[in-house]
């Protein structure tokens, strides 16, 4: 059975998720299908009041169920079937994510939909698995370190990887038995409104998860700066999250985790294998049209072997195959909007402007919708727009080098740490630069997230505070107090 669609046939859910229940909503904002540019459906923008009704909500649901203090297996056991449940309607929110991103409907059942529920049934098993402490006091004392929920979790997630995102927010936050307010992006609502349609389904107190639709300024702002949300995680680019920080700090001080930007280096050393190497660096670019915070973005390579490595990863980019999100057989993503394309374009000719060469691409595809050709750039420096900025786009920049330390000095951005890539067959080397590169996560003769969801993510720099992903991110949404009784 095919999983292509007609774009047209699919039923958007109309409005915000608060409380259990769809709260219809007029649309403020435009909204346009990346893959055809064609205006399908308008987004509403929750204003204070209703992101205020969104925590009130929250607020009694967790007074109401006890979630925070059932027995903790059962709030396993309400996850795991909302994980099903996910896996059951996986077409459905393959299509709901498909139409409106940049996310190819073929990638989603075995890639995001899959993954979001391995995030959910993998969080899940922390709730009545990680407690509080006893810890070594004087003998006639006992000294506890014991860890509660914050009460309601403020979370704001990307359009890039929608479904994925809101799991990594979702179910570390619902384990450790909060309840969460969630903004989804403006650009892609739709998944992430069925997931919570779907957990008061699966028997997850309604309430416990809200959904509230609109844009950063208002609606983001709004739960920013909510006296009653006790922590903010947000995955999203480094000046968004300045604005949260700033928010946060002029309305109340609150705990938050920040995923932010990266401009991301793949170091190649000689001894690595081409081919190998090849398919992997242009992997880390191409994926998603290089619209990932993680993005492989800068290729640094020993000087030895840089031509065979650029014919062999020009070889690659030349064989992708755009096409519309609804269409199986599409395996290059488009460029989430008309805006962006613009500026990754005009990035690009400002790179070569300053004396970058364009080796390959540089160009918007013509077939309709906002599609860029993957596109290398040699000759940059250290100044070049294509280095310093967060491209968001498929554009790798090639810089080469003779020794090791010349690599590494390449390598360290003045802005970004989020993560980085090595390829060596030098066991050593890979440790002794993997100790080096500062980086919140390294692959090694890889590039890019396996489903080891144990592994936390997130960066070092102005690529971040503090991870997702692990058991970091449950913890991130517990609060801890220590406790000394004399005996």
């Amino acid at each position: 059975m095919s999983l292509s669609f007609d774009p047209n046939t699919v039923v958007l859910p109309q409005g915000h998720f608060i409380d259990g229940r769809m709260i219809a909503a007029k649309g403020a904002l435009a909204m346009q299908r990346p893959s055809d540019g064609v205006a399908f459906a308008d987004c509403p923008i929750a204003d204070a009041d209703l992101v205020d009704q969104a925590v009130q909500a929250g607020k009694r649901a967790l007074k109401e169920s006890g979630w925070a203090d059932i027995r903790p297996r059962e709030r396993v056991r309400l996850m795991h079937r909302w994980a099903d449940l996910i896996e059951a309607e996986a077409e459905t929110l393959a299509r709901l994510e498909a139409v409106s991103s940049t996310r190819p409907v073929g990638q989603l059942i075995q890639g995001d939909i899959a993954i979001t529920s391995e995030q959910i049934r993998f969080f899940a098993e922390f709730a009545d698995k990680d407690g509080s402490d006893l810890v070594p006091t004087s003998r006639d004392s006992l000294g506890m370190i014991m860890t509660e929920p914050y009460g309601v979790v403020g979370a704001i997630t990307p359009w890039n990887f929608p479904l994925s995102m809101a799991g990594w927010k979702l179910a570390p936050a619902l384990a450790a038995g909060n309840a969460v307010v969630l903004k989804p992006s403006e650009l892609t609502p739709f998944s992430t409104v069925y997931i919570a349609e779907l957990s008061v389904r699966a028997g997850i107190p309604a309430g416990l998860i809200n959904i509230v639709l609109g844009d950063g300024q208002t609606t983001g702002t709004a739960i920013t700066g909510h006296p009653e949300i006790g922590k903010i995680s947000f995955t999203g680019s480094t000046a968004a999250g300045m604005a949260i920080m700033e928010n946060i700090a002029r309305t109340g001080i609150k705990p938050m985790t920040l995923e932010l930007g990266g401009k991301s280096p793949q170091l190649v050393f000689a001894d690595a294998d081409i081919a190998r190497t090849a398919k992997a660096v242009a992997q880390g670019i191409l994926s998603n049209a290089g619209q990932a915070c993680v993005a492989g973005s800068r290729l640094i390579v020993a000087h030895a072997i840089a031509l065979p490595l650029v014919d062999a990863i020009t070889a690659i980019m030349a064989d992708i195959c755009p096409g519309p999100t609804w269409n199986e057989a599409t395996q290059y993503s488009p460029i989430i909007s008309e805006r962006q394309i613009n500026r990754i374009d005009s990035i690009v000719k400002a790179s070569v402007a300053a004396g970058g060469e364009c080796l390959a691409g540089g160009r918007m595809l013509d077939r309709g919708g906002y599609f860029y050709a993957p596109t290398l750039i040699g000759g940059v420096t250290a100044s070049s727009p294509a280095i310093t900025q967060e491209i968001f786009g498929p554009v790798l920049t090639i810089q080469t080098f003779v020794e090791e330390e010349e690599a590494l000095a390449l390598a360290d951005h003045p802005t970004y740490g989020l993560a980085a890539g090595v390829f060596t067959a030098d066991l050593s080397r890979a440790i002794r630069v993997t100790k080096t590169l500062q980086a919140g996560t390294i692959w090694v003769n890889r590039y890019g997230r396996s489903r080891d969801h144990i592994l936390p993510t997130g960066g070092y720099k102005s690529s971040g505070i503090g991870k997702d992903l692990g058991r970091e991110a449950y913890l991130a949404n517990r609060k801890s107090k220590s406790v000394l009784i004399d005996l």
